[in-house]
This record gives structure tokens, sequence and C-alpha cells, in this order.
């Protein structure tokens, strides 16, 4: 076993991994994770997942707000000289100077069939393509986005009701098992790193305030994938007299009509061909509901167009 492993996460996707490691017994010196951030409304300070999960654990938690020309932060990680760091969703540019400090380098937990879907949003971009399949793949990290030799891919089907919640969370639980796997063949030396091809390569962009509008003139399928691949956030919305409305769910409908207005009295909205039935609906500044329950008081009738 690895005698000092350095952890580096922030979603929820990380968290699974990290207590993997945890309950593996592995040497954990450290734990890096974005720093919290104000909510957009208050001044309340948002803590990470895994700050959270390791705080609990009175793990050592660090979180700069830079790594790129941290000296203070470089001399820290040279100190603790760690023998192999995990990277799983941390969101932060980590610059060459730490990439070359542990002896087994970085190994890194991506979301996606490398090289397909390279960047911030992998398994938004799968659902929101329609792809049959994602997975994770598990590289060493180099000096260029996503980019490094895979040691391991392991694949998942995706149906046309998956969000990217229940996605994460399939692809989270899968990579806490076979991290530890990994650890083992890369410490005995017996992992093996396959160079990717970069002429495949695709990138998964992070997701736009543009692309979370709903465009009811695009095919219902496109629709629903939009709407899955955005939740849990930043979710897909449209406007109804001013206000803007979020849609956490939907599904497909056979009512046909004019485009963006509603067909019946159960949120059905005609799109470019057959409709989409909204199930689960957040008006702004309010709770998540069931479509039955919004309805009950609101304006949005039969014949109302939806923009």
């Amino acid at each position: 076993m690895f005698k000092k492993i350095v952890f580096m996460g922030t979603p929820n996707f990380a968290v699974p991994i990290l207590n993997s490691l945890y309950k593996n017994g592995s040497p954990i010196l450290a734990v890096y994770s974005q720093p919290p951030k104000k909510s957009m409304r208050g001044q309340k300070i948002n803590k990470s997942a895994v700050q959270i999960f390791s705080e609990n654990l009175n793990l050592n938690i660090r979180t700069p707000d830079f790594l790129k020309n941290n000296f203070e932060e470089l001399e820290y990680f040279k100190s603790i000289s760690p023998d192999i760091v995990i990277v799983a969703a941390y969101g932060m540019l980590i610059p060459k100077e730490f990439l070359k400090l542990p002896k087994y380098g970085f190994l890194n937990i991506h979301a996606s069939l490398l090289p397909k879907w390279r960047g911030a949003a992998p398994v938004q971009r799968a659902i929101m393509n329609l792809d049959e399949v994602t997975g994770i793949s598990i590289i060493k990290l180099v000096d260029k986005l996503d980019a490094g030799p895979i040691m391991f891919k392991k694949e998942i089907e995706l149906n046309k009701e998956i969000n990217t919640e229940q996605a994460l969370n399939k692809l989270s639980r899968l990579s806490s098992e076979i991290i530890l796997d990994c650890l083992d063949l890369v410490e005995i030396g017996k992992a093996k790193f396959v160079e990717q091809d970069n002429s495949q390569a695709t990138y998964a962009k992070k997701i736009t305030n543009e692309e979370c509008k709903t465009d009811w003139k695009m095919e219902p399928i496109n629709i629903i994938a939009k709407i899955n691949g955005l939740y849990p956030h930043p979710t897909a919305h449209f406007f109804f007299e001013g206000e803007r409305y979020k849609i956490h769910k939907a599904e497909l409908s056979n009512l046909e009509g004019k485009t963006g207005t509603l067909l019946d009295d159960n949120l059905t909205v005609a799109c470019k061909s057959g409709s989409v039935k909204i199930l689960e609906i957040q008006r702004q500044g309010k709770k998540v509901q069931k479509a039955k329950e919004f309805l009950l008081g609101s304006k949005m009738k039969k014949g109302s167009i939806l923009s």
C-alpha cells in the first residue's frame, strides 16, 4: 500500500471515491478541494461536498483559491512529498510544477470514455448528445486537458430517461470500486498506460446560461435530453410572463399543436413534432413542485404560450 496519498476533488461525485480510499486504510496526507463559495442571494458560505466529508473525518483539508504561481502551496506540497495523487473532479488547473512532484504521478478519474468528451461537462454532454454509453477513464494526468495516457476504461449504458445526477452516481460508485485495484497495479509496477488517439478527441465545454434556455422548436427527444443532461444543475428553463421556470423532469407526449403552446391542463408543451409533458417544475424563487400541485395556483392554462 502507498504510504503517502493526496486526494483532490470537489463535488459529490468525488466523495465515494475518497471514502473508498479512507475505508481501505489508505494514508491520506491531505485533501484538496475548491474553496467555499458564497450563495448567489445571501452571505451564506457553501463548502464543497468533499470539504464537508473531509472535515467530518478530521482529514487534512486544503482549499487554496488557485495553484498556479501559488508558491506557498507548492512548498507545502513538496514538504509532504506524496507518493501518488488521486484527482476526481477537482475543477482547478494543476500546474506542471505540481505534476512532477509525486513519485508515481497523478491519477485522474474522468467521467467519460476518453478521448471522447474531454473537459468540464462530459456527462452532461453525453446525455444531451443522446449517447448510448458513457463511462469512466483513469488516466495519468499531464499538462494538457484530459489528454494523458489511459490506464483503465469502463462503460455504462445510457437510456433516454437517465439524468446527469443518476449517471454521475453510477460512475462514482464504479470509480470507488476500481480505484483501489488501479493503485495496487501502479504500486507493483504492472499498470499499463496507453496513449490516447488525439485525432478522435471531442470536447465537453462548460455549460453556458444560454444553453439552459428551452427551445420548443427542437425535437421532443432532444428537449428531454437537454432537461435530463442539465439536471440537477444548472437546469433547463423557460420564461412565462417575465418569470423563469426551471424544468426538473419531463417525458415525451404524442399530442401535437403550435410550437411552444400548452396543449392541455397537464403542462404538455408542443414542440417541433409531438410534445413534452413537464412532470416537475420550479417557479423562480419557489420550491420544486409536481405538475399537478403547481397548476393549482398557476396562470398557465391550456393555450398559454411559453417563451
